[in-house]
């Protein structure tokens, strides 16, 4: 039993931590009906929604085909690199950051393994790194890039063009950086003959076919995901038809939503709706926080993931936009700042277990790197 209990931990870290937060913060504010009114079910329910959605159009076989096409128009192994850099960077604000990642850092390791050795091994973990930082940047433009955009913006009561608006200093700034860095590294990329791709080279011969029924639903439950975004229609009639169709037509794909992430949520939801009710530690905060959301939201980011900081931080704060700018620079710098930096920290343990040290290290400087300059961004602009 404790053996199962600690691989669940070691599995779901996040989720079984929220939930020993909420099951702790119970002995302070004992269960009532006040619980009910923590839980922003219009959150849940898109998010739901949004990851059924992705997690269907996944399966069918889109993003494999979109990639594909795209790298087999593209020469030069630099060009490769840059197009799998800049596919997480914009396709993050539709899919996600962490579908992105799942989608396109597996391709990325295919194609490094198709390049001559020493050149492979040059790129290797830079290319992995550049993904991961291009997904959490590129994902902070959109309410739905990331779980913390979708919630902060609802409690805001924003428009999706104020987001945009608020953000689009920090990932314009941010493709220009990415942008560099790739040149920057292919100029001290050793020079091997024959390096330029391949198209044969890429085995990109097995392509998938489209379901056309799945595509053309998936597709239109999307855009009525995004009227939901817009405060258009209520989240209630995606989440119905999402859940009518994958029980007619899909019933796969219900396995494939992240539950742990929507169960994280309400066990967050719980611990920081109780926090809010012991006046002494909700006024603490709001007095730490008082004119230092962004910063603070930085700096909670960095122990706890941007995400748990972000409902942390919004129960003790009405500044919203501070903290969407807060959450999605906290996104950068250690390795659990942005949950989705973890998959792609999996994958190069896959790849060679002896890699981990070298990537973290890749890893962290450059998140490093990066922050500074959204930080001087942000008090540019402040």
């Amino acid at each position: 039993m404790l053996q199962k209990l600690y691989v669940f931990f070691r599995k779901e870290t996040v989720l079984s931590i929220a939930v020993i937060l909420a099951l702790l913060s119970m002995f302070w504010v004992r269960p009532d009906k006040a619980y009910f009114t923590y839980i922003d079910f219009r959150t849940l329910g898109l998010l739901f929604c949004l990851m059924a959605i992705v997690a269907g159009l996944k399966a069918v076989g889109v993003f494999d085909i979109l990639a594909q096409k795209l790298l087999m128009g593209t020469s030069g192994t630099v060009g490769v690199i840059r197009l799998l850099v800049l596919l997480c960077f914009f396709l993050s604000m539709v899919i996600t950051n962490d579908v992105a990642l799942i989608t396109f850092v597996p391709f990325a390791l295919i194609i490094v393994h198709k390049l001559p050795k020493e050149l492979g091994n040059y790129w290797l973990l830079k290319i992995v790194a550049m993904q991961t930082i291009a997904a959490n940047l590129g994902s902070m433009l959109t309410p739905i890039g990331n779980p913390q955009n979708l919630y902060l913006y609802a409690r805001a009561g924003m428009s999706a063009a104020e987001l945009i608006t608020l953000m689009l200093p920090y990932s314009a700034t941010a493709l220009i950086l990415l942008l560099i860095w790739i040149q920057v590294a292919a100029a001290k990329a050793p020079h091997v003959c024959g390096s330029e791709k391949d198209k044969t080279l890429l085995g990109f011969s097995d392509r998938k076919e489209l379901n056309m029924e799945y595509l053309a639903a998936y597709l239109i439950l999307f855009t009525i995901c995004l009227l939901t975004v817009a405060r258009i229609i209520p989240y209630q009639i995606p989440l119905v038809l999402v859940l009518i169709y994958m029980l007619l037509r899909n019933r796969e794909n219900i396995s494939r939503v992240d539950y742990s992430l929507l169960a994280t949520f309400i066990a967050l939801f719980i611990f920081i709706g109780n926090l809010g009710r012991i006046p002494q530690f909700s006024s603490f905060l709001e007095t730490i926080m008082a004119g230092r959301e962004t910063l603070t939201a930085v700096l909670a980011s960095q122990i706890m993931s941007n995400v748990p900081a972000a409902l942390l931080l919004s129960g003790f704060t009405d500044n919203y936009r501070a903290l969407i700018v807060g959450t999605n620079i906290g996104g950068l710098g250690t390795l659990i700042a942005s949950m989705a930096s973890l998959i792609s920290f999996k994958y190069i343990a896959k790849e060679n277990r002896n890699l981990r040290g070298k990537y973290l290290g890749i890893f962290t400087a450059s998140n490093i790197i990066f922050m500074i300059f959204m930080l001087i961004l942000y008090f540019f602009l402040r």
